[in-house]
């Protein structure tokens, strides 16, 4: 595995730090104590079937859009078109804001998303066998070859929320 490989999978493997989010008068806990564990963002985004997708155009103008998706050794990966708005915007600026449909139990990650280039035939596979278990019953069985020439996006994580009961479980996951 080259050098850069495995240090990305180290990266994806690594625990976040775990914190509070900085929201100033809604009665955030300044203790950790009731915080919700990794595992709980995991499982959410590994069972969602839908991630809204927030990007920025060249003029910082806001765009969103519902995307399909598989979480995945702690990254999430997604397909479509370079030549739709946000391949276009994340080609300009590789910032996203990932968001689940549910505003009360809130999943929220932040990171960058860029286009992957030469998947590597292990990850192609692993992605196919994922994608087309999650989305065969909607019609969408892609092949390990879909994504050799473009198409494919990795959100690296940065930052990343998640409440359920909010404030009181309000919890932030920081990535070195």
């Amino acid at each position: 595995m080259p050098e850069q490989e495995t240090s990305m999978l180290e990266e994806r493997e690594s625990q976040p730090v775990v914190g509070r989010p900085y929201i100033p008068d809604y009665g955030i806990p300044e203790t950790l104590e009731g915080v919700l564990p990794w595992s709980y963002f995991c499982k959410r985004m590994e069972e969602s079937l839908v991630y809204w997708i927030g990007t920025t155009d060249a003029e910082g103008r806001p765009h969103a859009t519902p995307i399909w998706g598989v979480w995945l050794d702690g990254t999430l990966y997604f397909d479509g078109s370079p030549r739709t708005r946000r391949g276009r915007n994340l080609t300009h600026n590789p910032a996203v804001v990932v968001h689940l449909e549910d505003g009360k139990n809130a999943v929220i990650l932040q990171g960058e998303a860029p286009e992957i280039h030469g998947v590597e035939r292990e990850l192609a596979e692993r992605l196919s066998r994922v994608y087309s278990a999650k989305y065969k019953p909607l019609g969408y069985e892609p092949g390990p070859d879909t994504w050799n020439s473009g198409g494919l996006y990795r959100v690296r994580p940065r930052m990343a929320f998640a409440w359920r009961e909010f404030p009181k479980d309000a919890t932030r996951w920081t990535f070195a």
